[in-house]
């Protein structure tokens, strides 16, 4: 494979061989601030940061250099606080989740079920209200919100009908159930 091609801008041919008197007869800022045209040698060709077409590639780089940080992915608090106040939404997400987790292994499934479930829909109040949330934003603030939304809802349902003693019976699904599961 040959190696990453850079091109140059080369000034037309057309201008070189424009008569001089035409040269001189535009304004004098238009004459001075004038940049050669760019010329892009094929359809995937780019500009770099100086403006000059480079040559992409189709592949992935071995190793990147430069990634979008996501939308409200910033500190959440100033650059001069310590590190744990400058990912507060994260740590107050983990924490609860932590704590839930704890619940749950002193055997409170369901409270603690439900800590973990409050902790991401926690997660994505905080993603929704919040401009910037630091190391809770992982993607577009969208799929983030719906994400933590859809996981805390489906994990709070599941410990509120979690047998035995059920704290929520919603009957379509008792019926569901009953008819997929025969006793014959």
């Amino acid at each position: 494979m040959p190696p990453e091609e850079k091109a140059t801008p080369e000034p037309s041919a057309e201008k070189d061989s424009e008569p001089s008197a035409e040269k001189d007869s535009g304004p004098p800022e238009e004459k001075d601030s004038e940049e050669p045209e760019i010329e892009v040698l094929d359809p995937v060709s780019a500009p770099d940061a100086e403006g000059r077409p480079r040559r992409a590639t189709r592949r992935f780089p071995l190793f990147t250099r430069d990634t979008a940080r996501p939308e409200g992915g910033g500190r959440a608090a100033p650059g001069d606080a310590p590190a744990p106040a400058r990912q507060w939404p994260l740590l107050a997400v983990l924490i609860t989740v932590g704590l839930g987790l704890l619940v749950t292994a002193l055997d409170a499934f369901r409270v603690g079920l439900l800590l973990i479930g409050a902790g991401l829909l926690g997660g994505a109040a905080l993603r929704w209200l919040l401009p910037r949330v630091g190391m809770l934003a992982v993607r577009s603030r969208f799929t983030d919100i719906v994400t933590y939304g859809v996981l805390g809802v489906a994990i709070v349902l599941l410990a509120l009908m979690a047998q035995p003693k059920p704290w929520l019976e919603i009957p379509f699904l008792d019926d569901a159930l009953h008819f997929t599961v025969r006793n014959s």
